[in-house]
C-alpha cells in the first residue's frame, strides 16, 4: 500500500486538497512577522505621540508652521517691494528676467487655457488690444490674482503667492498688441 497518496497521510502544513492541489499553511519567516509587529508598533506609537498626546508635531502641524513661514517671508518680500502699482508693473515688464520667469509661470498655468503663446484658446488671446476686464497693468494683475470664476477664470493668487502673479502679469503686459500669428478672434472692448 502506498502511504504517500493515502487520503489519511498529508505532508506537514497541508490543510486540503482541492482538484489535485495542496493548499499549504506554511509558517511565516519570523524576520517577516518582526518587520510586521514592528511597524504596527511603530504606527501606534506614532499616532498616539503625535495626534493624541500632542507630544510631537504632527506632519500637518508641520505643514502648516512651514506654509506659515513661508507666506511670511513672502509677504516681507511683497513689503520690501512696494505696492503693485501701474508703474512698478510696467518696470517689470522691461526687465528681461522678470519677463522670462513669468513667462514660465505663464506656460506652466496659463497656457492651458490661453495657449502658450498667449493667443488663446479655451480663453481669450491676450496678444491682441481686446480686453475683456482691462488691459491695462493693474487691471491685468487684478484679472490673475482675483480671477472671474463666473466666466471661468480662476483666481491665482492664492494659489501662485503675490510675486509669481506679479511676474505673469508683467509677461502677459509684455505681449500685449503682439497679435501672435493664428490667434483666436477679439474679444472685449479694444483699449484706448
Amino acid at each position: 500500500m502506498d502511504t504517500q497518496n493515502s487520503p489519511d497521510s498529508k505532508p506537514d502544513g497541508v490543510i486540503h486538497e482541492y482538484d489535485g492541489i495542496q493548499e499549504c499553511d506554511n509558517a511565516l519567516p519570523n524576520w517577516w512577522l518582526a518587520i510586521l509587529y514592528g511597524t504596527m508598533a511603530f504606527g501606534a506609537l506614532y499616532w498616539l505621540s503625535a495626534e493624541s498626546f500632542k507630544l510631537t508635531p504632527s506632519p500637518g502641524a508641520e505643514y502648516r508652521a512651514e506654509m506659515e513661514k513661508v507666506a511670511a517671508e513672502e509677504a516681507a518680500k511683497m513689503k520690501a517691494a512696494g505696492s503693485v502699482t501701474d508703474e512698478s508693473l510696467l518696470s517689470m515688464v522691461k526687465d528681461p528676467k522678470s519677463v522670462d520667469e513669468g513667462k514660465t509661470v505663464f506656460t506652466n498655468t496659463c497656457a492651458p487655457c490661453h495657449a502658450a503663446n498667449g493667443g488663446g484658446g479655451i480663453g481669450p488671446n491676450l496678444t491682441d488690444s481686446s480686453w475683456l476686464h482691462g488691459g491695462s497693468p493693474m487691471k491685468v494683475y487684478a484679472t490673475i490674482k482675483d480671477g472671474f470664476t463666473a466666466k471661468g477664470m480662476p483666481a491665482w493668487g492664492a494659489s501662485l503667492g503675490e510675486e509669481r502673479v506679479r511676474l505673469v502679469s508683467a509677461y502677459v503686459v509684455s505681449i500685449k498688441n503682439t497679435n501672435v500669428p493664428g490667434g483666436k478672434a477679439p474679444q472685449g472692448d479694444p483699449e484706448k
